[in-house]
């Protein structure tokens, strides 16, 4: 079942900040969620979200 980690980004992206991927398996992603102004990173999440790993697998 999807979750609402591809909104979590979306909503992310929308607000100027920057994500990226920190690691991708087969069946789960680390995603770290980085500041605008830097690149700090503030936040990490893992995710099987079906959409987000298409999305995690377009970016490398």
């Amino acid at each position: 079942m999807p979750t609402d980690d591809l909104e979590r980004l979306r909503r992310w992206e929308d607000a100027g900040a920057q994500w990226e991927v920190a690691a991708l398996r087969t069946g789960s992603a680390t995603i770290s969620l980085l500041r605008c102004d830097g690149g700090e990173e503030v936040d990490r999440f893992v995710t099987s979200d079906p959409r987000v790993l298409a999305l995690c697998r377009e970016r490398r």
